[in-house]
């Protein structure tokens, strides 16, 4: 190979080494900040109303479990379920063969108390009679006073007992004690039922109500609802007015969850069993504390608890919030936030915090009389 070549060829391997070597050393180029687009609202404080609906069903406010005063056997049954029943209408009857054998023990038990205590009046005017003429000491009368009471007593006490069983024989007829309807049957003819055991179910029509559930996070804003709707899911253009009748004091074991009765116009055309949806109306100022309204899609659960990404200075940062309510598509913020404040509504799942971020919206969109109108046309 000629010298110059070779010289050449060297050269050029040398610096494609340094060009290799620097590249390596040099370090890589910082990528580019990730800013993700979102859409913001800015909050403002106004008049509220804090809507909150739970669904139901209608049941009857008083149902009565009947039973057989008596034990026996059913001989027959005289409704089925849904069968409307007057005061007075005839349900259920027992065998009554027994108890009439022991309402006859009991007249004759009577009779031979009766019997005696005739003896024993005779034979105590007999007696003073005898006294009278001093053919019989004092002591003696006294016994026979003694026996003709004794046997007046018996009397009274078989009387007794025949008026008790008298009410036994005629508490083998089971009568319904209130007008209703039939809801539900325990029992069957044939069957031995002991005293007291419930057969038949008859809830009154006169008062319903609804039955609903409520979350425990939302039990203490039940003192502050102004107004009470139920709509049926068979008829939801009609708006029922109602009234919390009852809270329970305990959570459901199943559903953790209270259990709130609303009391709905004995007048409406309700039936029993109907699905129902309670909304809860509350009327709140701003001027009252800081209850502001705000998308559905705003809210985050951030370790059981709810929050909201607050945008400052181009990046996020998670707020905790409380929420006081929801209605239609907004939730009711009452603390952990003030008025003026922009946060994220759209692409909240995709956030964390300290990250740049974009509003895609021209405008922050600010709630004013715009909200009032949007309120009273969710209503």
């Amino acid at each position: 190979m000629h010298p110059f070549r070779f010289r050449l060829t060297r050269t050029a391997a040398t610096a494609a080494f340094l060009a290799a070597l620097l590249a390596a050393c040099s370090k890589d180029a910082p990528p580019p900040e990730d800013v993700r687009p979102v859409r913001a609202l800015q909050l403002s404080a106004g008049a509220s109303q804090a809507n909150a609906e739970f669904s139901g069903d209608v049941r009857p406010r008083y149902e009565s479990r009947l039973g057989f005063r008596v034990g026996g056997k059913i001989s027959a049954r005289k409704v089925d379920v849904g069968a409307s029943v007057q005061r007075g209408t005839l349900l259920m009857q027992l065998d009554p063969q027994d108890l009439r054998l022991g309402q006859a023990q009991a007249q004759a038990n009577l009779r031979a108390a009766q019997t005696n205590a005739d003896l024993a009046r005779a034979e105590l005017k007999r007696y003073q009679d005898l006294r009278s003429q001093n053919f019989v000491s004092q002591a003696v009368l006294d016994q026979k006073v003694a026996a003709s009471r004794s046997s007046q007593a018996s009397v009274e006490a078989a009387r007794a007992q025949l008026r008790e069983q008298a009410n036994q024989t005629g508490y083998a007829s089971l009568e319904s004690d209130t007008d209703g309807v039939v809801t539900g049957i325990d029992a069957e003819v044939g069957q031995v039922v002991q005293a007291g055991t419930p057969v038949v179910r008859v809830a009154r029509t006169d008062e319903k109500e609804v039955v609903i559930g409520v979350p425990e996070d939302q039990v203490d804003a039940l003192r502050q609802v102004g107004e009470v709707r139920v709509r049926l899911w068979a008829d939801p253009d009609r708006s029922i007015p109602g009234r919390i009748r009852e809270v329970s004091p305990v959570a459901d074991p199943a559903t953790r969850t209270y259990t709130v009765k609303v009391s709905i116009p004995a007048g409406e055309e309700v039936r029993l069993g109907m699905t129902a949806a309670v909304q809860l109306v509350h009327q709140a100022s701003a001027a009252a504390g800081s209850q502001l309204r705000a998308p559905l899609s705003s809210l985050v659960q951030n370790k059981g608890a709810s929050a909201v990404w607050v945008i400052e200075n181009g990046a996020v940062r998670l707020q905790p919030v409380q929420v006081g309510g929801v209605s239609g598509n907004e939730v009711l913020l009452t603390g952990g936030i003030k008025a003026g404040q922009t946060i994220v509504t759209a692409g909240v799942n995709l956030l964390k915090s300290g990250q740049k971020v974009k509003i895609l919206t021209a405008d922050v969109a600010r709630r004013g009389d715009a909200e009032a109108a949007a309120s009273g046309a969710a209503q």
